[in-house]
């Protein structure tokens, strides 16, 4: 990436691959290629969902290593062909093309900290993050739930991984909202993020980022 300093705002919310969408998801995810988003999300070779596939040909002709075919009005992807570039993905009109989504959450959390690690190493960086409006699923989602907790605030640091951490806590401080996803849940984790996606762990991504030197889990709240 050419950038001499590197900012990130970032809206603080659940994730349910992810346990909660930070600082370091937004950098991770956010800067990462099609095709790097994929390989975060996949083994990195998309497939295709043969009853949404309407034979138009778009990913055939996008294709510049000859992977998908029309066979009877319905696209296949040759895996062996394939370089899980996912240029397929995004001419797909009717979202036929998918990424197979087959890698577990922990997987999952720690290539999103490898990639932060190539976006943001040898370069300043400094990070805000607005925990407001915490919903218990990713931005992505055209649809969401009402918040799982009320508005805390907004939080700043240099240490992305600090500043996750620090968000994670002032969150699972706060009490439950009535009738949001995480009150209509199991509360057997003494986690908010947990209770609402049971199969995923938050920490993985925290503690791997510590692992590879972005920065540290460990904090002084100033508040102001």
């Amino acid at each position: 990436m050419d950038a001499d300093v590197f900012l990130t705002l970032n809206h603080f919310k659940g994730h349910e691959a992810t346990g909660f969408g930070g600082a370091l998801k937004n950098i991770g995810m956010g800067c990462g290629s099609r095709a790097g988003k994929m390989e975060m999300h996949s083994a990195g070779k998309p497939y295709v969902e043969q009853e949404n596939c309407i034979g138009c040909g778009n990913c055939v002709k996008i294709c510049a290593h000859d992977a998908p075919s029309i066979t009877e009005r319905k696209a296949a992807i040759d895996q062996d062909k394939c370089v899980g570039c996912g240029r397929c993905i995004g001419v797909c009109p009717k979202d036929a093309v998918c990424a197979s989504n087959d890698e577990s959450n922990d997987i999952l959390n720690k290539k999103i900290a490898e990639y932060s690690l190539a976006v943001l190493k040898d370069r300043p960086h400094f990070h805000v993050s607005l925990v407001i409006d915490v919903s218990p699923n990713c931005d992505c989602h055209a649809e969401n739930d009402i918040p799982i907790v009320p508005d805390v605030g907004m939080f700043a640091s240099f240490d992305p991984v600090a500043l996750d951490r620090a968000c994670a806590d002032a969150v699972n401080r706060q009490p439950v909202i009535a009738e949001s996803q995480l009150d209509r849940m199991p509360h057997v984790h003494h986690d908010h993020f947990t209770d609402s996606a049971p199969a995923t762990n938050w920490k993985s991504c925290l503690e791997h980022a510590e692992k590879i030197g972005i920065g540290t889990q460990e904090y002084e709240l100033i508040e102001i």
